[in-house]
């Protein structure tokens, strides 16, 4: 009688194991979106030694590689007419010190500092648009300034170099200032009936005769006119565009020229060269 209970017993007990094991445990399963290992549930004791050896290995919430998802780099914006802020102050900054006459640096780009931007891209000889995309923002890290014809020795004058179409003040072979100017078109035009050729004649000049309003020319005005050559002047004008578009006269902005007369840069007498580079 006790063999036969004894025998019942096991088999009780055995029963009630395997029952225990086909019941599957909360979290046993790893879940379609792998939560981080800090978030996994808990799912009882830690197994022995022995049962973990022979129980088939869980796969780990580590194992999975993510790949990151590439963030989009911004298309840096291009600094224009209108642009404020503090990049614009660091531009005006940094023509300024390169000798680019544009003002007073207020971080506001207006028409002055356009006209910088136009002189420091004709002597890089790219695109003249009046805005800093990377070309110019290239040429500006690298300090690109005009170089002069005259050399140590030649004293102080004004350089015209029509090719670049930009007007220089040179002291001893050095480019001591900059602007963007707009001369002879080398267009023909008619006057009075007779065609004549809007054209900037070269060669070695002086300022003869000059004056302080406006010069009201048979072709135009003449804002505060110096002349250099006859009827050629270096004047202001409401329209400076980045190539040659004057009847004769080297063009410079109405701000350009009232800079030249209130700082006595262009005096009567002073040396004019205009050339072709």
């Amino acid at each position: 009688m006790v063999r036969k209970a004894l025998t019942i017993a096991v088999a009780v007990a055995l029963v009630a194991g395997c029952g225990s094991h086909s019941t599957p445990q909360t979290g046993a399963q790893a879940p379609t979106t792998l939560p981080s290992a800090a978030t996994l549930p808990s799912t009882g004791p830690e197994p022995s030694a022995s049962s973990a050896s022979s129980a088939s290995p869980t796969p780990s919430a580590t194992s999975t590689t993510h790949t990151p998802t590439p963030t989009a780099t911004a298309k840096p914006q291009k600094l224009k007419v209108g642009s404020t802020g503090p990049a614009v102050l660091a531009l005006q900054q940094r023509l300024t010190e390169l000798g680019y006459w544009n003002g007073t640096a207020d971080g506001n780009f207006g028409g002055t500092t356009q006209q910088a931007v136009f002189a420091l891209q004709k002597a890089a000889g790219i695109g003249r648009d009046g805005s800093v995309g990377p070309k110019t923002q290239k040429a500006l890290d690298a300090g690109v300034r005009p170089t002069a014809r005259s050399k140590a020795g030649s004293g102080y004058l004004v350089e015209i170099n029509l090719t670049k179409q930009l007007l220089m003040f040179v002291k001893d072979g050095e480019v001591i200032a900059t602007l963007n100017t707009s001369t002879g078109s080398n267009e023909h035009y008619v006057y009075q009936g007779q065609t004549y050729l809007a054209d900037t004649p070269t060669g070695h000049f002086k300022v003869g005769r000059q004056i302080d309003g406006v010069r009201h020319g048979p072709l135009g005005d003449l804002f505060r006119p110096k002349y250099f050559n006859g009827g050629i002047a270096v004047h202001g004008s409401p329209s400076i565009p980045p190539y040659p578009a004057s009847h004769g006269c080297a063009r410079v902005s109405n701000a350009a020229i009232n800079w030249i007369w209130s700082t006595g840069k262009l005096p009567l007498q002073t040396k004019v060269w205009v050339y072709n580079s």
